[in-house]
């Protein structure tokens, strides 16, 4: 496969409007992050860019909230985006502004382009105009229903519930959001791109790249298939880029013409910075386009930008649109408005020193292809159960064993065990299958495998027990922590693009430098004789107490936006529909399952099923497998590590060739969701439900 010369990476530009949620952070600069630092490991040419969106209605709308002027509003919300990016280890080689003037004058020179080459057409339509506020409605200034699924709040040019691509004319009962009045339809001219005009070459793009997600070609081809249609590129709005044109007084660059054209003036912008060209990280075809994005912005980087920058040529196109889905907080969805949202300056505040235990946690439930959710309960059991139990517990034991009885410095190796082998072997194969997964954007995937160091590490320790041999056989004890301890440096190098925090307090307990990428699968990183610097621990628990305080929390920040809003914060009963019971069964039926708690050890798809997950689990008595059909619902990388509730005197049977010895049990409710039935997670393997 050839590698590209350079990679320009993007994160979608986040609006300054207010500061963001942890849902955002999951959603696009978490794994362009992970994605960037790895590269760079690698030693390839790396650009990462992203900025603040100035523009548009979402910034005049919460200046007309806070009573304030949209400058003020994008200069507090950057100055606290920007901090809390670089609080959290977010890599960005440029934070831009779209409301410098490199940025306006890029965009303009970008549509007057387009405009010149007859890509952009004057039309005159009738728009909606607010009387009460004298001015034209541009599409977020108006709400109404949706036609397409009758969400009652949904945006002009969009709907956020089904994510349907609107016009403010299709809405039902519009309202205006400056004056909560129904406007009124009034002549105005705009410029339009005619997507229909093109989507054979649209089409022709994004079937060539039938290699994305699933969920971000599907919908790409959900959009050709109900035809492109004209899109206005200007609006009637006095915030945002000036159209360059003298008969365009008073309008101003639709936000999703100039907001990607962001990504090239910040390029600009660093170029400026440290003397170099901009062109090759846009221009050349050597060099890979790649964005990060949710998947609320799907059509806009894969149809409506690619389109722009097909027909102001010489610029290449995105190569891949790695968006995730969202993520929900508790049981709903995400929502700053609703007062239902983490957001990051909240929780740095909060969590000052645990930067890579959020960073860990939201790369384990990252939504990559479907919704995920983050609770505060899961959040501490990630913490306490694998930052805690595995990775600092290892990297602890090694650490104090060799202070203890080598005087900090690494021991010799001059053994060819099998244990040592095995080691080394698997030491060799991590980056490997990490590396794969990381490119192929499955970061989830990729955490575990390092984890799984780790996890190895563990187990190589209680299986050859060191600290019984100090006495009788220090030289083989001194083997062992040796070995450990390239486990140890290795981790440091893989963890370097998820947990940069971690990966340099663990280089400056080894007293080394962070391994490049290229290092790692190295079994003799640390020479022996080399010194150790001060053991100290890279994780602590986190309390019942602090998870009760930050749920307690969110719900009393829910509350007050309640209040605020005049919503009554008395929540209208969902009707739940329910099986009807089934015929009753006596105690002594009841008696005879043998439901126990089992520990999940393993987890994979079977071949060839879509719905079947292989797991092998531990009982408490045995290890057995378990054929489940829950692929649809949980992912190999969610049930690895997880205890469940397992019939395990169900009789076996052969499901696809394989054997299988329980049933896990689940909750389905009326849609036919499966949700599983979780023990609390203090409960050993073995214990049995009564």
């Amino acid at each position: 496969m050839h590698t590209p010369q350079r990679y320009t990476i993007t994160a979608a530009l986040p609006y300054a409007n207010g500061p963001k949620h942890l849902g955002h952070l999951a959603g696009a600069y978490l794994p362009a992050d992970v994605y960037a630092r790895y590269l760079r490991g690698r030693g390839r040419r790396v650009l990462f860019v992203c900025g603040s969106d100035e523009h548009g209605t979402a910034i005049a709308n919460q200046a007309i909230r806070e009573h304030v002027t949209p400058r003020h509003i994008i200069d507090k919300y950057h100055a606290i985006n920007r901090e809390c990016f670089a609080q959290l280890g977010i890599s960005f080689d440029i934070y831009h502004r779209t409301s410098e003037p490199l940025h306006h004058q890029t965009a303009s020179d970008f549509f007057r382009v387009l405009y010149e080459k007859g890509h952009l057409k004057g039309i005159e339509t009738e728009q909606y105009f607010d009387p009460q506020a004298g001015q034209f409605l541009a599409d977020r200034y108006i709400t109404g229903t949706c036609p397409r699924c009758a969400h009652p709040s949904a945006y002009g040019d969009q709907c956020e519930k089904c994510g349907s691509d609107l016009t403010p004319t299709e809405l039902i009962d519009p309202r205006s959001v400056l004056s909560g009045s129904k406007p009124e339809l009034r002549t105005t001219t705009n410029w339009f791109l005619p997507m229909d005009e093109y989507q054979a070459l649209v089409e022709s793009y994004i079937k060539s790249h039938a290699n994305w997600k699933p969920t971000v070609y599907g919908q790409c081809l959900s959009w050709l298939n109900d035809g492109l249609r004209p899109r206005a590129m200007t609006r009637d709005l006095d915030w945002g880029v000036q159209v360059p044109l003298p008969e365009a007084k008073g309008k101003v660059l639709y936000v999703w013409f100039d907001a990607p054209i962001g990504y090239i003036s910040a390029t600009k912008q660093w170029a400026l910075d440290h003397h170099t060209d901009w062109e090759p990280w846009w221009k050349d075809a050597d060099t890979q386009l790649v964005h990060f994005i949710g998947k609320d912005n799907i059509v806009f980087h894969c149809i409506t930008f690619p389109l722009m920058l097909m027909l102001h040529g010489d610029y290449i196109l995105p190569a891949q649109v790695p968006a995730n889905e969202f993520m929900n907080l508790e049981g709903e969805k995400m929502s700053t408005s609703r007062g239902w949202s983490i957001e990051m300056d909240e929780y740095l505040r909060d969590f000052p020193d645990r930067q890579d235990v959020l960073r860990y946690y939201l790369m384990s439930i990252l939504p990559e292809q479907k919704d995920s959710e983050f609770t505060w309960k899961d959040f501490q059991a990630r913490n306490n159960n694998e930052l805690v139990a595995i990775l600092g517990n290892f990297v602890n034991r090694v650490m104090v064993l060799t202070h203890k009885n080598f005087e900090g410095k690494v021991p010799p190796l001059s053994t060819d065990s099998p244990s040592e082998a095995a080691v080394a072997a698997a030491i060799r194969e991590v980056p490997t299958g990490v590396a794969r997964a990381i490119e192929q954007y499955r970061f989830r995937e990729a955490l575990q495998g390092v984890m799984d160091l780790a996890r190895t590490g563990n187990k190589y320790l209680a299986d050859t027990e060191p600290w019984k041999l100090m006495k009788n056989d220090p030289q083989r004890a001194g083997e062992i922590l040796h070995t450990g301890l390239q486990i140890c440096a290795n981790l440091c190098a893989l963890l370097q693009p998820f947990l940069p925090f971690t990966a340099a307090s663990l280089a400056q307990m080894l007293n080394i430098e962070v391994p490049s990428w290229n290092e790692a699968g190295n079994a003799e990183i640390l020479s022996s004789g080399h010194s150790l610097g001060e053991s100290r621990l890279l994780f602590s628990p986190i309390d019942d107490a602090v998870v009760e305080e930050q749920v307690n929390k969110l719900k009393k920040k829910a509350d007050a936006a309640k209040a605020a809003s005049g919503v009554s914060t008395d929540a209208e009963p969902k009707e739940i529909k329910v099986p009807v019971q089934k015929t009753a069964i006596s105690y002594e039926d009841f008696s005879r399952m043998d439901i126990r708690v089992a520990h999940v050890l393993e987890a994979e798809k079977v071949a060839g099923a879509d719905k079947l997950l292989k797991l092998k689990v531990d009982t408490g008595n045995d290890v057995r497998e378990i054929v489940s059909g829950i692929a649809l619902h949980y992912t190999p990388e969610e049930m690895k590590g997880k205890k469940v509730l397992v019939l395990v005197n169900l009789e076996p049977r052969k499901i696809r060739g394989i054997l299988s010895q329980g049933m896990i049990l689940m909750a389905e409710d009326s849609n036919g969701t499966l949700t599983l039935v979780s023990p609390v997670d203090d409960a050993p393997a073995g214990s049995t439900v009564k």
